[in-house]
């Protein structure tokens, strides 16, 4: 991973004419899985957010500063600097791929900051892919404060190299606590399939507790149906659609 010199970080977040539009630079970018990288930059005097929440950022560069993708924060909101994780899509040719070719000293534009995924109460986190994103800050908050407690983490992806922060994650929640099923590749230790309604009954012995779900909108759309049928009440489901 590339590291921004200390000396040079002074003036790299400054806010620019639009109201709540910053412009910060790249301190460090690197990947942590094969397609997944995280970009970490300057927080903006004033910039904040709840763990769970994105903003929607922008590259600054020509012919992209208006092409605006949502980027979930994976960092503490009373960290000094801000951190993303972000799945990219090479053949996309969009603001994921772009972000392929940039290097420390390159600037992003943070915009808006928004998001329906907060913490309310220990639950059941159910994430696809680059679903996890909104669930790493929540996660590392609740560590950091040690109120891990009885939570539980279901994460899908399609082989064990695609899991985002395997480590952290089993650290902190534990090996019964962190589930993960792949749908392409069948290792020992790990589930292999898709998240069904057997799949959750074995996986979840109560379903008096609070979901928060998030990944592909089909997924999404799927395990939300799978609770109702469970008799999971809507305002015992957070939910959202993928932020990258």
């Amino acid at each position: 991973m590339v590291q921004l010199a200390e000396n040079e970080q002074i003036l790299d977040a400054k806010k620019v004419a639009e109201k709540n539009r910053y412009v910060v630079k790249i301190k460090s970018i690197g990947y942590v899985t094969h397609d997944t990288l995280r970009i970490v930059t300057p927080k903006p005097e004033g910039f904040s957010f709840l763990p769970g929440q994105a903003c929607m950022v922008s590259i600054n560069i020509n012919g992209w500063r208006e092409k605006k993708n949502p980027f979930t924060f994976t960092n503490l909101p009373d960290n000094g600097h801000l951190e993303f994780i972000i799945k990219t899509y090479p053949g996309h040719k969009g603001v994921t791929s772009q972000l392929l070719e940039l290097s420390t000293y390159d600037e992003l534009i943070l915009q808006e900051v928004f998001g329906t995924i907060t913490y309310s109460k220990e639950g059941v986190f159910i994430a696809g892919g680059a679903g996890i994103t909104p669930f790493i800050s929540i996660l590392r908050d609740l560590e950091r404060k040690n109120q891990i407690g009885g939570n539980k983490l279901i994460l899908a992806n399609k082989r064990k190299t695609d899991i985002i922060l395997e480590q952290e994650l089993n650290n902190m929640l534990g090996i019964d606590s962190f589930i993960n099923i792949l749908s392409e590749e069948k290792r020992a230790g790990y589930h292999f399939g898709t998240i069904n309604e057997n799949f959750l009954k074995n996986m979840v012995k109560d379903f008096n507790k609070h979901f928060y779900l998030c990944g592909p909108p089909p997924m999404v759309e799927a395990v939300e149906k799978q609770l109702f049928s469970f008799n999971v009440p809507p305002n015992s489901i957070t939910k959202e659609t993928p932020i990258h």
